[in-house]
Formats: structure tokens, C-alpha cells, sequence
């Protein structure tokens, strides 16, 4: 351990012993704040890369436990709940994907329509996520279609993990397709499962939003963000490979070399389909993703597409289940303990004398922060969504302005941390970014989010809604 990381450590320890023994703030419990205490430190030692996300999260769970803070049922409880394991069969499926070539062929005619240069794939890859994102009402679902082409993308490329060339086009493609997942979701009502539930809040309040009352919300700040990420993205996480002008030629001639599609491609590609049909209907009946997800791994291993070899592997997916469900379950109960309403409410005691606008802009903001201690943007709605736009109707903010803009920013704030959203550990697990780029690079296009939507969507809210 070099001298950096041991005064890292000494001073992360010492913040957290500082923390444990203070006495508990506001009306939270004592066992409340040595949860919170636990969940903030481990937090620390993964933007600080002090240890591996999983075995910082397992420690967490261990001291979380022994230490009486959470029972031993809601500490594991995050290994039944179904889009955790969604993730886990929808990243083993994409490896079949990958391994029978349909990924391969789906990437190499990406990149002879839009090859010439890496940010043209950005750009192309996040333009796909957007147009098939009204029929997935789950972010999670469309990256486990997204993933592979992405990896493809990135092999054809020549960028590799493993190989010290992840950074040369596969970093960049992986980071702008999973910041692209934030502003799909955001543009369609039906793009993201927790939309209709914030929806039906609002509704209650007497704010009511249609399909096409979304889309017309959504449009203008939303079309600003996608043309943006990519580029942005390629200006302060840029591949090392620019432009590409011989990409679509030699794309031509690896799709000559492969020939017709094989039996394993067709066999993916019809599971595939078929989980995207179930998938896109799991909004209108009651189709469990996870079990769809499951259910086309089943058929690909029944027609030895994807093999007993495979599954060893992919060592990589159980890493994925173990510290994902961990974190769940600990952001979980600081929400159910009463830690995330409590500090909610203790921010409106400033507001007074505040103008709507300044109080507006301050909820927002404090809305997007908060997402670093939640693990789930489902579980960061139902616990905060109602407080906050209750907060800002009785501050004057107008009712539609405040609803859509938090229901947003749900959306947009999903790469602000590795764990802000289930489809971010898809993308982790590739290898191509670890959890400190997504603190930093998806924190800074959260943060670009956040001023897009602010700055361009207040107005244009405010003028079609009159």
C-alpha cells in the first residue's frame, strides 16, 4: 500500500469514528445513524479506490450486521428482489450475445453507417437507446440490449480489457451508452417503470400528465442533453482512438468474411427478440423481467449457445449480484429507518422567505444529491418524490414545473454514483470503467444534466404548460 492510499485510509477511518460516536442529528435513531455512518464511509472508500466495490460492500454488510444495525433478513433481502437478479441473467444473456457473433455482425453494421470517427458512434449508440426506450419501460432491460452491441462495438474496434487498449474506443462507448440510458428515460413516460408511479403522485395532487403532455415536456431539454453527453463526454473521457475513416470499409469486409448468419446467431437473435417483445410488454401485463430475462438464458443453454464454460467464466455476474443487492439493502433501510425524510424535511425549514423560483432550484439540486446515498432511483421516488414536490407547490413553484422537473431529475441523476441506478453495474461489469470513473465522469454529466434541464427546461416547461 503506497503512502497516498495509507493517509487516505487513516483519514477515512478517523472521519468514520468521528461520525459513529457523535450523537445522532435531528429526530434520527442512534442505530439510524450508524447505518448511515457504515453506508457513507464505504461510499468514501469506493470513490477513493481504497478497495474493490465488493469487498467494501461486503465489509459493510458484515459490521452492519454484527454491530446489531440492520437485522440479519433486511440485510440480505437484496439478493430476492428480481430486477437484481434481471441484471445478473441480462448480462450472462449478452455474453451469448457476444459469443454466437450476432453481436459482432450488429456492431460492424454500426460502424460502417456511422464509423468514420468514435464520437459518431457515441452518438449512434445513444440515438438506438432513445428510439427503442417507449417500448422498455425498464432502463435495466434496455441496457442488457445496449451492452452487447456496445461491447461489440468495442472489439471491432480493436479496445479490449485486459489488453491496455480498454481506453482506446471501449471506455468511452460504455460511459456515454450508460449517460445515454439518463436522458432515454426521461424523454418517454414509458422508458423507465418509475415514471407512471411518479406520475400517479402527482395526480394526486391534482398535477395530471399525459403520454403526450410528457413528450412534449420532455422534448426540447431533453433533444439538448443527447446532443450534448456524447460530446461531452468525448471532450473530458476522450478515446484514445479519434477518427476511423477506414472503420466502414474494413467493417464491409469483416461482415463479407463472416458470411450468412449462423445457426447460434440465429438462435440469440430469436431469444433476443423474444425477451424484447416480453420486456416491452411487461408494462401492460404482468410479465416479471426477471423471469423473461431467465427464461431466454434457459433456451440458450438448452440449445448449448451458452455453455456450463460459460458460466465459469463470467465471474464477473456474481461479483455484480453480491455487492449491488449489498448496497441495495443498505440504502434500503436508511429509507425505511426514516434517515432520507428526516433530512428532507429538515431543508424545508429554510425555505422561508425564499421566492419560488430559489426555492425551485435549491430542491432540485438537493434532490440530485441525494441520490448518492440511494441505491435504486424506485426507491429514491417513493421516498422523497411526494415530500419534495409538496415542499415546492406550498413554496408557489407551479405544480407541473416542480412534478416533471423532479421526475427528471430521477432519471438524469442516475450516473451520479456506480450504484445510482441497476443498469450502471451492467456497464461496470464490462471491465471498460470502474466505479471512480463513474464517480467522477457520470458525475459530471449529472451535473451538465442538471443545467441543461434546468436552464432549458424551466422555460420551456413554463411556456406550454400556460
Amino acid at each position: 500500500m503506497n503512502r497516498k492510499r495509507i493517509i487516505s485510509s487513516a483519514l477515512l477511518i478517523t472521519f468514520a469514528l468521528v461520525l459513529w460516536f457523535l450523537p445522532p442529528p435531528l429526530e434520527i435513531s442512534l442505530s439510524t445513524w450508524h447505518l448511515f455512518t457504515i453506508f457513507i464511509t464505504t461510499i468514501g472508500v469506493i470513490l477513493f479506490d481504497l478497495l474493490p466495490i465488493i469487498a467494501a460492500s461486503v465489509i459493510a454488510l458484515a459490521i452492519s450486521v454484527l454491530s446489531g444495525v440492520i437485522e440479519p433478513a433486511k440485510a440480505y433481502a437484496g439478493f430476492s428482489e428480481s430486477f437484481i437478479l434481471l441484471i445478473v441473467a441480462a448480462f450472462l444473456v449478452s455474453h451469448a450475445v457476444h459469443k454466437s457473433g450476432l453481436g459482432k455482425r450488429l456492431s460492424l453494421h454500426i460502424i460502417r453507417r456511422f464509423g468514420h470517427s468514435t464520437l459518431g458512434l457515441g452518438y449512434s449508440v445513444v440515438a438506438t437507446d432513445i428510439l427503442i426506450a417507449p417500448a422498455f419501460p425498464s432502463n435495466t432491460a434496455r441496457s442488457g440490449v445496449l451492452y452487447p452491441i456496445v461491447y461489440g462495438l468495442a472489439h471491432d474496434c480493436g479496445s479490449k480489457v485486459g489488453d491496455n487498449t480498454h481506453k482506446k474506443a471501449g471506455s468511452y462507448l460504455m460511459m456515454t451508452s450508460m449517460a445515454g440510458l439518463t436522458v432515454s428515460s426521461s424523454l418517454w413516460l414509458t422508458a423507465m417503470a418509475v415514471n407512471p408511479v411518479g406520475v400517479e403522485i402527482a395526480s394526486k395532487m391534482g398535477i395530471h400528465i399525459t403520454f403526450g403532455l410528457w413528450l412534449l415536456y420532455a422534448l426540447i431539454p431533453t433533444l439538448a442533453a443527447f446532443f450534448l453527453i456524447p460530446w461531452f463526454l468525448y471532450r473530458i473521457y476522450p478515446p484514445e482512438l479519434k477518427d476511423t475513416p477506414e472503420a466502414p470499409e474494413k467493417a464491409r469486409e469483416a461482415l463479407s468474411v463472416m458470411g450468412p448468419i449462423s445457426r447460434n446467431e440465429w438462435i440469440t437473435g430469436s431469444v433476443f427478440l423474444g425477451m424484447l417483445l416480453l420486456w416491452s410488454l411487461s408494462g401492460i401485463f404482468p410479465i416479471d423481467k426477471a423471469a423473461v430475462a431467465f427464461g431466454g438464458l434457459g433456451i440458450l443453454m438448452a440449445t448449448r449457445v451458452f455453455g456450463i464454460d460459460d458460466f465459469r467464466s463470467q465471474g464477473e455476474a456474481l461479483s455484480t449480484l453480491i455487492w449491488f443487492a449489498i448496497l441495495f439493502a443498505l440504502s434500503t433501510q436508511l429509507a425505511e429507518q426514516g434517515f432520507m425524510s428526516a433530512v428532507a424535511k429538515h431543508f424545508t425549514l429554510y425555505l422561508d422567505g425564499f421566492s419560488w423560483i430559489g426555492v425551485y432550484i435549491l430542491l432540485i439540486i438537493v434532490y440530485v444529491l441525494i441520490h448518492y446515498l440511494f441505491v435504486s432511483q424506485s426507491a429514491h421516488l417513493l421516498a422523497l418524490y411526494g415530500i419534495f414536490l409538496s415542499v415546492g407547490i406550498s413554496a408557489g413553484v407551479p405544480g407541473v414545473l416542480m412534478a416533471m422537473m423532479l421526475l427528471f431529475a430521477t432519471n438524469f441523476n442516475a450516473t451520479v454514483t456506480p450504484q445510482g441506478s441497476s443498469c450502471n453495474a451492467i456497464y461496470l461489469s464490462s471491465g471498460y470503467i470502474n466505479a471512480r470513473d463513474i464517480y467522477l465522469y457520470g458525475g459530471a454529466v449529472t451535473f451538465m444534466n442538471l443545467i441543461v434541464y434546468l436552464m432549458i427546461g424551466t422555460p420551456w416547461i413554463l411556456a406550454v404548460s400556460r
